[in-house]
């Protein structure tokens, strides 16, 4: 049975919904106060659609390949990135996740709280999905049907993993805000960038950085600009549109809370539309509010096969919200092209004068 607190919540959402009908659901949580979550779990007690399932994550991302292929889709607050495909050679180590195939993710089970079936009514007709919040009632991952999904077994896995309970309310708790942008007191720069020039692989830099115990953008700003320069956020969409002009393939990784989803491929149809600057390829969408890019970096890490270069977007208060590399493999130099089309960007849109590439 739903509490007060939550019959109110329904009642102003439902008052939301009738003035503006096309709101999305995490737009409609932040004009009322609450979370994604806690909008989604009104389901569970107006038969409307919404089942709860229980915790046992792992055990359902490990069958999600049995629903064949499904849309899965990962976000922040400026990135949607949305692939199509089936997840293959899904594994687990403790309470991490990987899915190898056209669904490339790295999962953090750790910071999955609640799960939901969610069945929606919508102008383009019923919508399935699978959709996981963390304990502060942010979306971590989502999984949608798409029309050559088993819909069978789709069934077959909510009815495997229903929660007995269904009028539990979504526990919810407060963000902790995090500083991003300021340099420690401590930090020796000198030892950073030895340790920097150091590196032999790429997913050796997050222990450089909590090594020293200093975030991404702190970090740029205390190297020299051989390692990391800062670029205006225009960047950004100048780097899609080159790459699907130049017809190369390029990695765009997101991340949520829980979730990072990668993309590796070329991409080819690109529109803008308002704040968004659009990726709308058949297998593969990335929807990104420029607006909200507070700081773009170009960074070259040193590895065993060469220099890997990256473009990196962050919101103002110095959260991740994209990153893109050129498309390469352990044991492969980076592409010169990639290298290239970095260059020119730099050279176009660096925030401080840059010597002729």
């Amino acid at each position: 049975m739903m509490n007060q607190a939550y019959q109110d919540l329904a009642q102003r959402f439902q008052a939301l919904k009738s003035e503006t009908p096309n709101l999305r659901i995490r737009n409609a949580a932040a004009i009322l106060g609450v979370t994604e979550a806690e909008l989604v779990a009104l389901g569970q007690f107006s038969n409307s659609g919404v089942i709860r399932l229980k915790s046992d994550f792992k055990a359902i991302l490990a069958e999600i390949e049995t629903l064949g292929p499904v849309m899965a889709l990962t976000r922040n607050n400026a990135m949607v990135h949305e692939k199509t495909g089936q997840y293959k050679d899904v594994r687990v180590n403790g309470n991490m996740g990987l899915a190898l195939g056209v669904i490339d993710l790295r999962i953090f089970f750790s910071r999955f709280v609640t799960a939901f079936s969610v069945v929606e009514e919508t102008a383009h007709g019923t919508r399935k999905s699978l959709q996981f919040f963390d304990g502060c009632g942010e979306a971590v991952h989502k999984i949608y049907a798409v029309a050559e999904t088993n819909d069978a077994a789709f069934d077959a896995l909510i009815a495997a993993h229903r929660a007995d309970d269904q009028t539990q309310p979504v526990p919810v708790s407060a963000k902790h805000v995090e500083d991003l942008l300021t340099v420690p007191d401590a930090l020796n720069s000198d030892e950073l960038e030895q340790g920097w020039s150091e590196l032999l692989d790429v997913h050796h830099f997050q222990a450089l950085l909590k090594k020293h115990g200093i975030t991404r953008i702190p970090a740029y700003r205390s190297v020299r600009a051989e390692y990391a320069r800062e670029v205006a956020s225009e960047a950004f969409e100048a780097a899609l549109t080159a790459a699907a002009s130049r017809e190369l393939s390029i990695m765009i990784f997101v991340g949520s809370p829980g979730v990072i989803q990668i993309h590796t491929g070329k991409i080819k149809h690109l529109k803008r539309t308002g704040p968004w600057f659009n990726v709308l390829d058949p297998a593969f969408n990335l929807h990104a509010d420029t607006t909200q890019i507070g700081q773009a970096w170009i960074v070259r890490k040193p590895t065993k096969d060469g220099i890997v270069t990256s473009l990196e977007v962050f919101d103002s208060e110095g959260a991740q919200l994209a990153l893109m590399f050129g498309e390469r493999h352990n044991g492969e130099t980076e592409q010169s092209a990639w290298r290239e089309l970095v260059a020119k960007l730099e050279s176009q849109y660096a925030l401080e004068e840059v010597a002729e590439v």
